[in-house]
């Protein structure tokens, strides 16, 4: 063996306590150099992760306000549709109107053309008894002017006779 014999029952020499300081150091050195790169990772991988977790609270937000605003817009929506439906009912109601007094005032024309074809006839039927009432008039003027002067002539027929 070597220059040095292990003692005679057999145990080991202990180990200096340098050695024991040294390697520990040493092992130390080398989790530290071993772990660096991991906690380097471990660093940037909890700064993205925390980056992503503020970009999700962000997206997250977005989708909350563009969820309120399509929420809004489709009440909005239907409010429009509602009043556009009524307006179209109104219309509706109005055409239906206007046709009802079309229908009225086309009946209430043909009712005003008949009374005025009636009033004309009555008026044609005046004037004509008007003009039946000159022509009689006229006649019964001339036959007393015939007559006034056949009575002249008879007078005086008559005086011719009597003197």
């Amino acid at each position: 063996m070597s220059g040095q014999e292990l003692p005679a029952d057999g145990a080991a020499a202990p180990i200096p306590a340098s050695i024991t300081a040294a390697l520990s150091d040493w092992a130390r050195q080398l989790a530290e150099d071993a772990a660096a790169p991991l906690r380097d990772s471990l660093a940037q991988t909890e700064g993205e992760l925390a980056a992503l977790r503020q970009s999700n609270e962000q997206a997250l937000t977005q989708l909350a306000e563009r969820d309120a605003s399509i929420e809004r817009l489709t009440v909005e929506l239907r409010h429009a549709r509602d009043i556009a439906s009524n307006a179209l009912v109104g219309k509706a109601k109005d055409q239906l109107a206007i046709e009802g007094k079309d229908a009225q005032l086309a009946e209430l024309r043909r009712q005003l053309e008949r009374q005025l074809a009636s009033a004309a006839g009555e008026s044609d039927a005046r004037l004509a008894a008007e003009m039946e009432l000159v022509g009689a008039v006229t006649a019964r003027d001339n036959l007393a002017a015939e007559v006034a002067e056949l009575r002249a002539q008879l007078d005086a027929g008559r005086a011719a006779r009597g003197a």
